[in-house]
This record gives C-alpha cells, structure tokens and sequence, in this order.
C-alpha cells in the first residue's frame, strides 16, 4: 500500500474512532452519579430553580437527542459553556492547554535526543560495563512509580536543598522558567528509559542483520553504517512508544500537574469530574481523542518511511 493511500485510510478510520470515543464519553458521563442541575444549584436548592435549571440545559430531553445536537455542534467547533463558570468549553480547553503543551513540548525537545543518545550508546558498548550502567539504571527509574519520584524530587531539590519553586502557584511558567525544571525532569524519567531500551534492542539487531553485514564489506565505516543504516531502523519501533508518550504528556500526566499545581488539561478534566461539569468532560475527551489519532497516526508513517520493509499498523 502507497503512503498516500495508507494516509487516506488511517485518516478515515481516526474520524470513525474520535465519533466512537465522543459517543462514548458521552453516555459515560451521562452514567455520572448526580445531578449537573443539583450541582449547579448549590446546598439547599430550591426544586422550582432546579427544574428551571434541567429546562435551560436540556437535561429534560432524551440522551440520544442530546447526544445529536451535541456532535452537530461539536462538528462546527461550539462544545457548549461550562456549566460552573460563564466561559466556554472551547476558551477553558485552549487556556489549560497552554502549560500542558508546554511542559510537553520541552520534555519532547529534550527526550528525543537523550533517549536516541543513550540507546545507540549502549548498543554500540553492548555488554560493556557501561552498557549494564545504562540498562540498570534506566530499568530501575522506570519501575519508580511517577507520584513518587515526583515527591522526593520536591523535597530534595525544592524543599530541603532550595533550588527550584516546589509548585507554580502564584507565578507564570513563562515569566518564571524555574518552575518548569522539577515537573520536566520527573516526566523525562519514564519515557527516556523505555525509548532508550527499545533504541538500543533495535540498533543490536539493525547490527547484526545481513544487509548492515553487507554494506560494511562494501568498505563502508562502521559509524556511517551505525547512523544512516542502523539507526533508521533502531528508531522506527521507537516511533511508535513515542506517539504513546506524546498522548501521555498531553492528556495523562495528571500526577505530574497535580504534584507541582500546573493548571494544565490533566488537572482541568479532573476537577471537571469532580464537579461534574459535563460539556467541559465531554470536549476535553474530543481533544484527547484527535490527539492520540494523529499522534499514532504521524508516528505510523514515520515508522513505515524509516524502515519501508517493516509492517506498520497491520
């Protein structure tokens, strides 16, 4: 299959999964226990200001009917106000937004070239003490839960030691990049550790197959073999960990935001839950969803243009 026409069919089946997960999002939080027009309400509401209430919001009509006006809307960019706060849905996603690209952005910047650098490192020192160093050391911080990790980094380096803001409260992570470093830090330790491992599995066997055996009888030095044959093929498997930790950094890092009170997509959806505020969980799910389409999507013909042999997204 040519890339463009395996483009056009991964496309089409991204649309077909974002419609599923935006169904689906959409009747679980229809499962939600509560009542969005009691919550609304405040404490002891008034049951004439509640059924006012259930009228403005819809609630009154049937889900399947909801569910249609809510998808015509969704599919022309209007997600709806927040049922908490006078803004939209599509004004409080984009300003959440901000410091969670942020904070994804530089751990990519830094991640890609840490993580390919230590894996060609220990697949070119294989079985080297230095290879076993690498391999331990990435294996044991990747078994260190992230909650974890997170806290002791604060209390070593911000609370006892002093050198970073433990927390951004009261401050911008643009105007202020010292808060940035601790949750920066603490995201890079999982990812670096399984993307340097699979670069170094992938650059062993690259090493070892019969065409990288080939060109170096062909006279060729071993270090424009290692980068231009070994590597394209070492990073291709890698690719697709790193569309899962780009889904990750935009929508799962809950923890990290919590832990250093970054005001991010994370902490947005879970006090949204917590509220039940459900336009707001409803359009944060359409952009963790587009999001992990693409990702997964850009990450497939990456893979399948560094290594054109290898069966990508079967």
């Amino acid at each position: 299959m040519t890339i463009p026409r395996y483009l056009a069919h991964r496309a089409l089946l991204g649309v077909v999964q974002v419609l599923v997960v935006m169904a689906g999002m959409f009747f679980l939080t229809e499962a939600l226990p509560g009542d969005a027009a009691v919550t609304i309400a405040g404490d002891n509401p008034d049951p004439a200001m509640i059924a006012d209430l259930r009228e403005r919001l819809g609630l009154n009509e049937s889900s399947w009917h909801r569910l249609g006006d809510w998808l015509v809307a969704a599919l022309h960019g209007d997600f709806g106000q927040s049922l908490l706060a006078p803004r939209s849905v599509v004004d409080i996603v984009a300003s959440a937004a901000e410091p969670t690209l942020l904070l994804a952005g530089l751990t990519l910047v830094l991640l890609i070239p840490l993580s390919v650098g230590l894996g060609v490192l220990a697949a070119h020192r294989e079985g080297s003490r230095l290879d076993r160093l690498i391999s331990g050391t990435t294996l044991g911080l990747y078994s260190a839960p992230e909650f974890a990790m997170g806290i002791l980094i604060v209390t070593v380096f911000a609370v006892k030691l002093g050198w970073f803001p433990p927390t951004a409260v009261g401050t911008s992570l643009t105007d202020n990049p010292a808060v940035l470093v601790l949750p920066v830090f603490v995201l890079l330790l999982r990812p670096i550790c399984s993307l340097s491992r699979l670069v170094r599995a992938g650059m062993i066997d690259a090493q070892q197959s019969d065409y990288v055996r080939h060109v170096l009888r062909l006279g060729l030095s071993p270090a424009r073999v290692r980068f231009t044959h070994s590597l394209p093929n070492a990073v291709a498997p890698a690719a697709q960990q790193l569309a899962r930790t780009v889904d990750w950094l935009v929508g799962g890092v809950i923890v990290i935001e919590a832990i250093f009170v970054v005001p991010g997509l994370g902490t947005t959806l879970a006090a949204a839950v917590a509220a039940r505020d459900l336009p707001v969980i409803q359009g944060l799910a359409v952009v963790f969803a587009t999001t992990t389409v693409l990702v997964n999507l850009v990450a497939d013909i990456a893979a399948r243009v560094l290594a054109p042999t290898a069966e990508v997204g079967r």
